[in-house]
């Protein structure tokens, strides 16, 4: 599907329920040590993640969305990375005070993650079946003959064809979406109630991205996942998520039900960002790409971050760094001076109209 069409389908989607709160994450700050000091990655972040809901995480490369996911799970490289502050709440526990044998046990028994790139996250040397089981054995007392067979059961699940076979197959021997359905098993094997899936469909073709999608969820709804989707793919957004918070420069600046943020998007980052999609069923001439790019964050800027890039910005911005509000019912917004959509597609259309005089 491309990205046109999954945008488009968009109005089809309506928010899901929310049965209850998995995962609360409260001010998350991580910060980099560097030669020069410390430098924040991810900026005092919340959301909250529900039973069953598929909440996507949107932004330029750079925007701190990984940060975010390797911080919830602690998998943060620390040096030169540390979470600095905030809680992360489990079914009530701050998974950033437990101790690393305790978050070992949370990690792929209740929280799993798929990274962004399969080959390098699949040990070479190891056969599937071997990483598989080996991903059991660390958490369960059974056999390896049980391990196997639970290996083989999660391969089907995943419409991995001649599943015993794969069990002696090492990486290299596998296609891409082969690998990326053996990172998917190897989240699901142990039955997680959280799966992170980051960037599961880069480098993929078009139709095996719908394929993982489709993978995802199938194994949301039977198994009652709760989803925190990576991406900077706004078609795959479109498609399978419930809520949206858009990142940038390492904090939230826009939350909001998906059918929302499509339809009425505020802040003029989000804006920028569907505006640069081209739209096949519209007769738009005009594609402008968001001006600059993402503050150094040795270096932000002094109070609104997006400032030096928003053609809408006003002194306050350069003054006061905006909070995140709700600005309706379950859509919050971080910006001093947000404009209708319209205005910004105005505003789009008048400098294409300008550039081509």
């Amino acid at each position: 599907m491309s990205q046109a069409e999954g945008v488009g389908r968009m109005q089809a989607r309506s928010p899901a329920a929310s049965p209850g709160v998995l995962l609360s994450v409260r001010d998350l700050h991580t910060t980099l040590q560097l030669r020069d000091g410390p430098a924040d990655v991810v900026r005092r972040v919340s959301f909250d993640l529900n039973e069953g809901e598929t909440l996507a995480l949107v932004g330029e490369s750079g925007c701190g969305k990984t940060m975010t996911a390797l911080s919830l799970i602690r998998l943060v490289p620390d040096p030169p990375a540390k979470i600095a502050g905030g809680e992360v709440l489990f079914e009530g526990r701050d998974l950033l005070a437990l101790r690393e044998n305790a978050m070992r046990e949370i990690r792929g028994e209740d929280v799993s993650m798929v990274f962004q790139e399969p080959l390098t996250s699949l040990d070479p040397v190891f056969t599937i079946g071997d990483q598989l089981t080996e991903t059991v054995t660390a958490h369960r007392d059974v056999s390896k003959a049980e391990a196997q067979e639970m290996a083989v059961q999660v391969l089907r699940e995943v419409h991995i064809p001649s599943a015993e076979k794969r069990l002696k197959a090492y990486p290299h021997e596998l296609s891409g979406g082969m690998r990326q359905r053996v990172m998917i098993a190897m989240a699901l094997i142990l039955d997680p109630k959280i799966l992170i899936a980051d960037e599961p469909t880069t480098a993929l073709d078009v139709t095996i991205q719908a394929q993982i999608l489709d993978l995802i969820k199938e194994a949301q709804e039977k198994r009652k996942l709760a989803v925190l989707l990576i991406t900077h793919n706004l078609a795959v957004v479109s498609q399978v998520a419930d809520r949206v918070a858009v990142m940038y420069a390492g904090e939230i600046v826009e939350r909001a039900p998906a059918e929302t943020l499509f339809s009425d998007p505020k802040h003029p980052y989000t804006q920028g960002l569907l505006r640069s999609i081209p739209l096949m069923e519209e007769d738009r001439e005009y594609l402008l790409d968001i001006p600059g790019r993402v503050p150094d964050p040795r270096l932000p800027p002094p109070a609104c971050l997006f400032a030096p890039r928003c053609a809408f910005g006003i002194s306050r911005c350069w003054q006061e760094h905006p909070r995140l509000v709700e600005t309706a019912s379950g859509h919050l917004l971080r910006c001093h001076n947000p404009q209708p959509f319209a205005a910004v597609e105005q505003l789009a259309r008048s400098e294409v109209v300008g550039q081509a005089e």
